[in-house]
């Protein structure tokens, strides 16, 4: 219980830094809107905070998956010591940073700022590039054949129904 409880701590502050980094990106972006002409009507600014809440739960659901079945943080530097693929991770393999995009275009609808919502895109290309790059060669060695296995079964960004005979 003790190490579940020091992986939520660890985990509350790894996703606060991650927060702020992003954070600083989308308010560096702010003073773009200047130059561009494009503005949100009412209904899309508000749905923002829907898009917001639901990318946030997303993100949450996330952390405590790691935290709770795979000891661990989602922070490469403090991996999860066991392979989750619970919760939203049996539909998508990369809910977090879906999660996390959805929170930084629900902001920008919020704040109707056509550069925080370009940055959301920008986010998921950095994300995907990661994910690539590292995160699955570093699974796949780390978790090997049930990786592999979870790799058929689940996709990468567009969430699906997981195919039962190729579950971990």
């Amino acid at each position: 219980m003790l190490a579940r409880t020091f992986a939520v701590a660890r985990s509350v502050v790894y996703a606060t830094g991650f927060v702020l980094l992003w954070a600083w990106v989308v308010a560096s972006v702010l003073p773009f809107d200047d130059r561009i002409s494009l503005t949100f009507p009412e209904p899309v600014r508000s749905g923002g905070a829907i898009v917001a809440v639901a990318g946030g739960a997303l993100t949450l659901a996330c952390i405590a998956a790691f935290a709770l079945v795979g000891r661990g943080t989602p922070a490469p530097f403090d991996a999860p010591r066991e392979f989750v693929a619970v919760g939203p991770y049996r539909w998508l393999r990369n809910p977090m940073y879906l999660g996390a995009a959805g929170v930084i275009l629900g902001a920008g609808l919020i704040i109707g700022s056509p550069s925080a919502v370009a940055v959301s895109p920008f986010f998921i290309g950095v994300a995907h590039l990661f994910v690539v790059i590292y995160e699955e060669p570093t699974l796949e060695r780390r978790f090997g054949e049930s990786y592999r296995r979870y790799k058929k079964s689940v996709n990468r960004w567009i969430p699906r129904i997981p195919k039962p005979e190729l579950e971990t």
